[in-house]
C-alpha cells in the first residue's frame, strides 16, 4: 500500500483535517450544550486536543489501510513503496520499515532531549544566585515541570523504543516487526504528545507547573495549561502500549529457527520484560490523568475531600505506574550494557540465565514498592514497613546484574572505546544511585530528606547516570549499523569525559545541600546555599556543552564519516552479520540459530548459519586481540 499521495502533501492535508475536526467537534459540543462557561473552558479544549491529532493521523495516511479494510473495499496489495528509506524525505513520511521507524524514534527523542536540557539550563541559570534573576516563580515552575515531563515521557522511554525498533527484529532474525502499520502509528503519536506539552507555554496562565507528577488537587485547580500535559501524557502512553504489544508479539512469534528464549540476547530479554511492564502499568497513569480530565471538565469529585473525594487516591494510582516506570526507563539500558560489555571484553555474559531471570524478577517486584514515594503523604502508617522491606528486596535482582557485569569484565580483553567508556560510567553511576535508593528506602531517612535536593540527586544518578549513559553507549555502539558510517572516536571520548566529570560535579553536591535542608522545586533559597548552587550551575553548563559535542559528532559523522564495515566490533549477535545499514527486509535468507549469543572465547562455537556460512567466535579468553584489532 502506498501512503505517498501525489499532489497535495499528506502532512498539509493532515493539518487541515486536524483543524477541521477539532473545530467541528467544538462547534458540535456548543450546539448540544449551549454556551456553558465550564464547557467553554477545559472541556472544549480537551475535545479540541483529542480530536486534532486524529484529524492529522487520518489526513497523513496512518489509517488508509484500515479504513479500506473496514469499509469492505479491497485492500491495496502491499507493494512496499512505504517501506524503507531511499532519501532523507522518507523519514518525514509514514513508513512501515522498523529500521526507519527506529531512526525516527531516536532522532525525535534526541530533539526532545535538547529541548528538555535547554529548560534545565534555564533552571540552573535562575538558581545560580538567590533571588529572582530571569523568570518569575510561576515560569520557573513551568520550566522544571516541562523539563521533567519531556525527558521522561518523550526522551528516555521512547528512545529505548527506538533502539529496540531498529535492532530487535535483526537480533532475533525477523524481517520486520509483527505489526508494521501499528508501529508507524505508535511513532507518530510521540511528536503529537511533545507538541502538546511545549504548546502549554502558549496557554493563558502559562504552562503546566505541577511537576511531572501533576498531583491532584493541585492539577485539577491549575491554569488551563495543565490540560496540555494530561492529554499529552495520554498520547505518549498510548504510543508506549502499542509499541510494547508489538514487541511482545514479535519476540514470541517471529524468532528465527533455533532461537529459543535462552538463546536470545539479553537486550531482547530486557525489552520483553520492559514490554510486560508497559502493558500492565501504563493504563494506571492513563487512569490518573482521566480522573484529572473528568474532574476539570465535568466537575467529578474524585479528590475533593469535602464532597467525598480522596486526595491520596491519585498518588496511589499514579505511583502504581510511576515506580514501574523507573524500571521501564532502566531495563532496556541493562540490555544495552550487557551487549556492549560482552563484545568489548570478549567474554560471555557471566550468569546469563540468572541475568534473564533477574529481569523478570524486577517486573514482578516493581509493582510492590510504589508507596515508598508516599512515606510522608499521610497514608496509613501500617503500609510503611512492608513498602520499606519490598524496596530493599528489589535491590537484590539489580545487584545480581551489577555483579554479573563485573564478573564479565574480570580478566576480559577490554577495549576502552566510547561505547565501553559509557558502559563503565553507567555501572559506577547507577551503583551510586542504587546506594542512595537503598538509603531512601529507610523510613527515618526519607522523612528527613523528603522534598530536598537529596531526592533530586538520587533521581538524576539513576536516570541520568543510569539511563542516559546507557542511551549514549547504545547510540555510539549501533551508530555504524544504523548509518553505515563510523563516528569520530576522539570526539566520542571528549563527550564521555566532559559528561562524566560535569555530571558528578553537578549532582554529587546536591546530596550535601539536600541533607542540610535545601528544598527542591523552589525558585529561591536561603543565602547559606548560594555557594554550592553557583558551583552546581557552572558544572551543569559543562554537561550542556558536552551534549553539543555529541550532536556535532553524530551529524557530521552521519554525513561524512568513514564507511562502516558490516561488523566493526566483531560481535556475534545477528544484527552484525548483515550489511551496515541492513537490507530493507534484513536478511536474504532467514538465519538458523545454532548457538548462544555470547560464546566469545569458546573454540569452534557457532551462533548462526546463513546459506551455509557459519558465524563463529574469533577469540579465546586468554590470548585474544582487542576488539577491532
Amino acid at each position: 500500500m502506498s501512503l505517498r499521495a501525489p499532489g497535495f502533501p499528506r502532512a498539509g492535508l493532515g493539518i487541515l483535517l486536524a483543524v477541521a475536526l477539532a473545530y467541528g467537534l467544538v462547534i458540535g459540543v456548543r450546539a448540544l450544550y449551549g454556551w456553558d462557561p465550564v464547557l467553554d473552558g477545559d472541556a472544549v479544549l480537551q475535545v479540541a486536543l483529542i480530536a486534532a491529532p486524529f484529524g492529522f493521523f487520518i489526513g497523513f495516511g496512518l489509517f488508509d489501510y484500515w479504513f479500506r479494510w473496514a469499509s469492505g473495499a479491497p485492500t491495496v496489495p502491499e507493494e512496499h513503496s512505504s517501506h524503507g528509506a531511499r532519501s532523507w524525505k522518507d523519514y518525514f513520511r509514514v513508513n512501515t520499515d522498523h529500521k526507519v521507524i527506529g531512526i525516527q524514534y531516536v532522532v525525535t527523542s534526541f530533539f526532545f532531549l535538547l529541548v528538555g536540557g535547554m529548560f534545565a539550563m534555564l533552571v540552573r541559570a535562575e538558581l545560580a544566585q538567590p533571588g529572582m534573576q530571569f523568570v518569575n516563580p510561576n515560569a520557573y515552575n513551568g520550566l522544571f515541570s516541562v523539563h521533567a515531563s519531556i525527558l521522561i515521557f518523550l526522551f528516555i522511554i521512547p528512545v529505548f523504543a527506538g533502539f529496540a525498533n531498529y535492532v530487535l527484529p535483526l537480533m532475533i532474525g525477523a524481517p520486520d516487526m509483527a505489526f508494521p502499520r501499528l508501529n508507524a502509528l505508535s511513532y507518530w503519536m510521540l511528536p503529537v504528545a511533545g507538541i502538546m506539552m511545549l504548546a502549554s507555554f502558549l496557554a493563558p496562565g502559562g504552562s503546566f507547573s505541577t511537576g511531572w507528577t501533576a498531583y491532584a488537587p493541585l492539577s485539577t485547580e491549575a491554569p488551563i495549561g495543565q490540560v496540555f500535559f494530561t492529554i499529552g501524557v495520554q498520547f505518549a502512553g498510548a504510543s508506549s502500549i502499542a509499541t510494547a504489544l508489538n514487541f511482545l508479539v514479535t519476540i514470541i512469534t517471529m524468532r528465527a529457527p533455533g532461537m529459543s528464549f535462552f538463546r536470545m540476547p539479553l537486550l531482547v530479554w530486557a525489552n520483553f520484560s520492559t514490554s510486560l511492564l508497559v502493558v500492565i502499568a501504563t493504563p494506571f497513569i492513563a487512569a490518573s490523568q482521566f480522573f484529572v480530565l473528568l474532574e476539570r471538565a465535568l466537575g467529578f469529585n474524585f479528590f475533593e475531600v469535602t464532597r467525598g473525594g480522596d486526595v491520596l487516591m491519585y498518588q496511589h494510582v499514579f505511583w502504581f505506574y510511576s515506580h514501574p516506570a523507573v524500571y521501564i526507563m532502566m531495563l532496556p539500558g541493562f540490555g544495552i550494557i550487557s551487549e556492549i560489555l560482552a563484545v568489548k571484553s570478549r567474554k560471555p555474559i557471566f550468569g546469563y540465565r540468572m541475568m534473564a531471570f533477574s529481569l523478570l524478577a524486577i517486573v514482578v517486584l516493581g509493582f510492590t514498592v510504589w508507596a515508598h514515594h508516599m512515606f510522608v503523604s499521610g497514608m496509613q502508617e501500617w503500609i510503611r514497613v512492608p513498602m520499606m522491606i519490598t524496596t530493599a528486596v528489589i535491590a537484590v535482582p539489580t545487584g545480581i546484574k551489577i555483579f554479573s557485569w563485573l564478573a564479565t569484565l574480570w580478566k576480559g580483553v577490554l577495549h576502552l572505546d566510547t561505547p565501553m567508556l559509557f558502559a563503565l560510567g553507567f555501572v559506577t553511576m547507577f551503583t551510586l544511585g542504587g546506594i542512595s535508593g537503598v538509603m531512601l528506602a529507610m523510613i527515618p531517612f526519607t522523612i528527613h530528606v523528603s522534598d530536598t535536593y537529596f531526592i533530586v540527586a538520587h533521581i538524576h544518578y539513576v536516570l541520568f547516570g543510569g539511563s542516559l549513559f546507557t542511551i549514549f553507549a547504545g547510540a555510539y555502539y549501533w551508530f555504524p549499523k544504523m548509518t553505515g558510517r563510523m563516528y569520530d572516536e576522539r570526539l566520542g571520548k571528549l563527550h564521555f569525559w566532559t559528561t562524566f566529570v560535569g555530571f558528578n560535579l553537578t549532582f554529587a553536591p546536591m546530596h550535601l545541600i539536600g541533607i542540610e535542608g535545601m528544598p527542591r522545586r523552589v525558585a529561591d533559597y536561603a543565602q547559606e546555599f548560594a555557594g554550592w548552587n553557583l558551583f552546581i550551575s557552572i558544572a551543569s553548563f559543562v554537561v550542556g556543552l558536552s551534549t553539543l559535542v555529541f550532536v556535532y559528532n553524530m551529524v557530521v559523522s552521519w554525513r561524512a564519516g568513514i564507511r562502516a564495515p558490516a561488523n566493526p566490533w566483531k560481535a556475534l549477535t545477528l544484527e552484525w552479520q548483515v550489511s551496515s545499514p541492513p537490507p530493507i527486509f534484513n536478511f536474504d535468507t532467514i538465519p538458523t540459530v545454532v548457538g548462544g549469543p555470547y560464546e566469545y572465547g569458546v573454540p569452534g562455537a557457532v551462533h548462526g548459519v546463513f546459506k551455509g556460512a557459519e558465524v563463529k567466535t574469533t577469540a579465546t579468553p586468554a590470548g585474544a586481540a582487542p576488539v577491532g584489532d
